[in-house]
């Protein structure tokens, strides 16, 4: 089985997808989605600093990810994150999916970035011109995850 990452060292989209995609065995069909340091608050962003607590971070990102694979009917998911200093533009996180058929794969995939926006145990802080603050969670995000 493909194992959750959390590291701190920068990662290549095509590169993750490709590996993936690889050892997606029987897959018809292979989704992902990545995620980008984005400056949307003030418009002054210098960098973001995710903060985790090691070992549980990855206990909470499998155990998510093998319910993916069991209620989608997965050949295989992965979820990658990144923590520690990040500017904007950079990548910040990866999943992907894959199933016999398309429609599991993109509701997993669905699924496992509605967990990882608003359950996933990570600390977001930004670093702006205008100032330092820590990243509050949104509505629209638990509303997403309650369509699960």
């Amino acid at each position: 089985m493909i194992p959750v990452r959390v590291q701190e060292a920068p990662f290549a989209m095509g590169a993750e997808l490709d590996a993936f995609a690889a050892e997606a065995g029987g897959a018809g069909a292979v989704v992902s989605f990545s995620g980008l340091v984005r400056d949307i608050a003030s418009g002054d962003l210098e960098a973001m600093e995710i903060e985790h607590y090691p070992g549980m971070t990855e206990k909470a990102l499998t155990a998510i990810r093998d319910e993916a694979m069991a209620r989608f009917s997965l050949t295989a998911a992965m979820i990658l994150h990144r923590h520690g200093r990040m500017a904007p533009g950079e990548p910040i996180m990866m999943v992907a999916t894959a199933a016999p058929h398309r429609a599991d794969a993109f509701a997993a995939a669905e699924f496992l970035m509605d967990y990882l926006k608003s359950r996933a145990p990570f600390w977001k802080k930004e670093i702006a011109a205008s100032g330092t603050g820590w990243v509050a969670a949104k509505d629209e995000d638990e509303a997403a995850l309650d369509r699960w």
